[in-house]
């Protein structure tokens, strides 16, 4: 997965509180729906040959996903099952 797909998922990013020279170590993107289901991207300085990952956060064992194909449909049945709970 890109950098642009996770941007085109609705991900915002985040910064890491550590600094080198007054920047950011690293940065991250998170997404939570309105259930407070959330996902978190694998940090930029963690990168192995550019692919980013997405898991659930804060969960024991992680549940990640490496394709965005994947996401979206993950994400298309999260929004439907948000719609049908209301």
């Amino acid at each position: 997965m890109t950098e642009k797909d996770i941007l085109n998922l609705g991900f915002e990013k985040k910064f890491s509180l550590d600094t080198i020279d007054g920047e950011p170590d690293y940065y991250y993107y998170t997404k939570e729906f309105t259930n407070g289901l959330e996902f978190i991207s694998n940090a930029s300085d963690e990168l192995v040959n550019d692919n980013w990952f997405i898991e659930i956060f804060n969960t024991e064992n992680p549940v990640r996903y490496y394709d965005v194909e994947d996401v979206l449909n993950l994400f298309s049945l999260i929004i439907k099952g948000l719609q049908n709970g209301k």
